[in-house]
Formats: C-alpha cells, sequence, structure tokens
C-alpha cells in the first residue's frame, strides 16, 4: 500500500491525480497565498485568486502554443454542457454573418466516432430539429496521431471545403481525454476547442474553453436576428467579458488544475507528456496483443484507432473479467471496468498514471494470461 493508503487509480474520471500536487494543495485548504483564508472559501474576484486564474490561462497558452487569436476560458457544466452551448453560439454568429438566410439553412456536421460524439450529434438535433451526423472515453478510439494515417482526423477535407469557400469552415474539437496529454494539431485552425479536466488536469467541475475571437458574438443581436436565444451562462462571449468570473467560478478545481499545469511545466509541458504516454499506451496495448493472441483477451478497437488515453478490451473465459478485476484489486488497482453501456475492462493511462503504475498493470495482465492459459490446458 503507497503512502496515505492510496491504490492506483485507473479510473476513467474523475481520474488520478499526482499525488506530489495533492499533498501541495491540502496546506491551501486552511491559507491561501498567505491570505489567512482557505481556496475553497477565498473570494473569486480576490486580488490573490485572480492573479492565479492568470497564471492558469498563461500555462495553457504556453504549452499548447495558444495564439493571440483565441481566448482561453474557463466554465462550468462539464463537456456535456458545451454539446448545446456550441450550436447556441455558432448559430447565432452564421445568423450575424448572414442575416439574409434563415437559421434552418445552416448545416452541423458531426463526426460520430463513439458515444460521446453521438449524444453531441444529439443535442444538436434536439436543438435545432436537424442536423447531419473524438477522443472517446466509453469507446476508447481516438483519431491517429500521424497525420498521414488513413485514421487521422481529415483536414484536407476541411482545407478542400475552405478553398472553395474562401474561409476555414469552423471546426470545433471535444478534447476532454486528451487535452494537455499531447499537442493539439492545428490548434490554430479550431475555432472551438472544449474539455473537461477531470482527465488530465484536474478535478471535476471545470471546464477549459479555447475559442477563437471571432466566435464571441452577441448572441441578443443574433437572436434579434432570428437566431435561438442563448441562456446567458452558455454565452462564450459573456463568459471571455467577465473574464472568465461572470459568475463564481469552481475555485478549488481551477487552483489544482493551476498545480497540475505548473508541475507540467517544470517536467517538460506537453510534449514531455506526449512521449510518456505514448510509451505507457504502448505497453499496455502489447499486454492486450499477447493475450489476445493467447485466446485470454479481445481487442475492442481496430489497429491504428486505439485511444492512447483509453485503452478497452474484453476478457473471454467464463468468470474471467471477475477474476480480472478481483486480481486487480488485490494488488492496489482500482477503476478497470468498462463503462456499464459497453462492459469489458478500460485502462485509463492518464497523465497522473505513472509508468511505473502502467508497468505494475502490465505485469499484472501478463501473470493473468499466463494463469488463464495454464487453467485451460490443465
Amino acid at each position: 500500500m503507497s503512502p496515505h493508503g492510496r491504490v492506483v487509480n485507473f479510473g476513467a474520471g474523475p481520474s488520478a491525480l499526482p499525488l506530489p500536487v495533492l499533498e501541495q494543495a491540502a496546506p491551501a485548504l486552511l491559507n491561501f497565498a498567505a491570505t489567512g483564508v482557505g481556496i475553497a472559501e477565498i473570494s473569486h474576484r480576490s486580488p490573490e485568486f485572480m492573479a492565479f486564474l492568470a497564471t492558469v490561462e498563461a500555462s495553457i497558452r504556453t504549452q499548447l502554443g495558444v495564439p493571440s487569436t483565441h481566448a482561453v476560458l474557463f466554465t462550468q457544466g462539464g463537456g456535456s454542457a458545451q454539446f448545446a452551448a456550441v450550436v447556441l453560439n455558432m448559430l447565432a454568429r452564421y445568423t450575424l454573418l448572414h442575416p439574409d438566410r434563415r437559421g434552418a439553412d445552416a448545416v452541423l456536421d458531426y463526426v460520430v466516432t463513439g458515444s460521446w460524439s453521438a449524444k453531441a450529434a444529439e443535442e444538436a438535433r434536439r436543438l435545432t430539429l436537424g442536423g447531419r451526423a473524438t477522443n472517446e472515453t466509453v469507446d476508447g478510439v481516438e483519431f491517429a496521431h500521424a497525420a498521414d494515417s488513413p485514421a487521422a482526423f481529415p483536414f484536407a477535407l476541411l482545407d478542400a471545403a475552405a478553398a472553395g469557400a474562401g474561409a476555414l469552415l469552423p471546426l470545433v474539437a471535444d478534447y476532454s481525454s486528451s487535452f494537455m496529454c499531447r499537442p493539439i494539431p492545428r490548434l490554430a485552425d479550431h475555432a472551438v476547442i472544449y474539455a473537461g479536466a477531470q482527465k488530465n488536469i484536474g478535478p471535476a467541475g471545470l471546464t477549459v474553453l479555447i475559442v477563437r475571437q471571432d466566435c464571441l458574438v452577441d448572441v441578443d443581436a443574433a437572436a434579434q436576428l432570428g437566431a435561438l436565444p442563448v441562456p446567458t451562462m452558455f454565452s462564450w462571449k459573456t463568459l471571455a467579458d467577465a473574464k472568465s468570473l461572470y459568475n463564481t467560478p469552481s475555485v478549488l478545481s481551477i487552483y489544482i488544475t493551476g498545480l497540475v499545469l505548473a508541475r507540467m511545466e517544470a517536467q517538460g509541458g506537453v510534449h514531455y507528456y506526449e512521449e510518456l504516454n505514448r510509451k505507457k499506451a504502448l505497453k499496455v496495448y502489447n499486454a492486450i496483443r499477447e493475450g489476445q493472441e493467447k485466446g485470454v483477451f479481445k481487442k475492442k478497437v481496430k489497429n491504428g484507432s486505439e485511444s492512447w488515453m483509453n485503452a478497452v478490451f474484453e476478457v473471454l473465459a467464463e468468470g474471467a473479467e471477475k477474476r480480472f478485476l478481483d486480481g486487480a484489486k488485490e494488488q492496489g488497482m482500482t477503476g478497470l471496468k468498462g463503462h456499464r453501456s459497453v462492459g469489458g475492462i478500460r485502462v485509463s493511462l492518464y497523465n497522473a498514471v505513472t509508468e511505473e503504475q502502467v508497468d505494475k498493470l502490465v505485469q499484472f495482465m501478463n501473470d493473468f494470461i499466463t494463469k488463464e492459459t495454464e487453467d485451460k490446458e490443465a
């Protein structure tokens, strides 16, 4: 058992946080920045917290290379709230750009790769009564990292459409599971990026937005032209104008996120984590492949589309999944049960999961494969 009685957490979210960050955060619960007030109690408009918030934004900008053309915003509601906010803000933008057209003329295309993108597309249908149907936590799929892979995001199609339209079409991406685990390809070409913090960089309750300035539109002016009304709390412009302090934000979540980001910078930033996460994922997928060859595991994602952050597989024999989960628990590893909608095993490899912890899991997987194989042959 590790210090503080902690086990290895392979859960998909809220997911593991670095122990040094939790230890660093603990004193601030009593006294933040020498104010004599704890971070969970302090005013979000205090100069100390506002200064800290600015450092969190600066760290994201530095590590991801966010250009001045984009705002970095902090809000609540998780990625799921942005399913609606994206539709409403982007339709408002469309109406302001094309006041002579009906909102129904707008087309929203969704790349549906799994459970969460399907829910985002369904939210668009609910709000617009239409619509056409990215890293995926539940199903363990992800666009390939190599730009020349057939499983990569089709930026070439976006470029071709832009050439015909004379401008780049607004690209929106949910990066919740992979945010800050590696650089974001062609970040500047995205209109909107959003991500829940509770995977790689912080506790639940915080959502990070990277929004191009031309998408921070006056939603009330758009409504007067016929666009769908946008709740004040969903307006990105309202959030940006208030510097993410229109209402009380998730102060504690922002604080811990800031500590995580500072630690990341000290270790080498997203480029360091890109290489670390590549190694972690390779080890787990090699073990899954070994298990599949022995008839113990079954891989659930086709080659080239595997998520670095969520490796999913099935344990095949009768009762074997329970034996796997029970055995992992006995060795101090938890959070491995697959999402309730798909079952199986899900190994979440977010930034705070160390390579040593992955090695422990891989050793357990290899031992499990050996024992299951021997039992079948007995």
